[in-house]
């Protein structure tokens, strides 16, 4: 059995932030208030954006670079969202990632906002030869969490989203 280094130098830094995390006891309101949960169905603002790079961190001949991403999101006040991503996958295959999400403030100051955001939901796409290219890809259909980090300057926004080990991708959009 292979042992993942990786995993094992993260164990030490996992430990002391959850040592450094408060206890259960000392957090005001349980994890739905913390969280806004439900989310509010009322929509703030519609999200459209494009990709304008990707790169791959181990490229592979097939892998192609010019993903044609679309993608809308529906926010809430709550920072809760809901999206469809309509793309080419690594191999050129028509593809889409139904989501939800929630965004994170990180730093924010007059217009301009830092922001992280992190997205969930259902990947489909990866076919034929490539299906097994991607984890848990069964009936062509695989979960994926996103992690993204972001900025906004008014209603223009731009993120960098890593998607897995496989490679990192910049997009732009704009708010309505």
């Amino acid at each position: 059995m292979s042992r993942r280094p990786g995993l094992t130098a993260l164990l030490p830094g996992l430990m002391a932030l959850l040592a450094a995390s408060p206890a259960p006891a000392e957090m005001a309101g349980g994890w739905r208030e913390r969280l806004d949960w439900p989310p509010a169905m009322e929509l703030s603002h519609v999200l459209v954006q494009t990709g304008l790079y990707t790169d791959h961190f181990s490229p592979d001949p097939d892998h192609t670079n010019n993903q044609q991403l679309m993608a809308v999101e529906l926010h809430n006040p709550e920072l809760w969202f809901t999206g469809l991503a309509r793309f080419k996958n690594s191999f050129g295959q028509d593809s889409h990632y139904l989501y939800v999400g929630r965004e994170l403030p990180i730093w924010e100051s007059g217009d301009t906002r830092v922001r992280a955001k992190l997205t969930a939901g259902a990947l489909h796409g990866y076919r034929g030869e490539y299906r097994d290219k991607i984890p848990f890809n069964r009936h062509e259909v695989a979960p994926a969490i996103l992690p993204t980090v972001g900025a906004s300057w008014k209603r223009l926004e731009a993120d960098l989203i890593v998607f897995g080990a496989a490679g990192l991708m910049v997009t732009a959009g704009w708010r309505f």
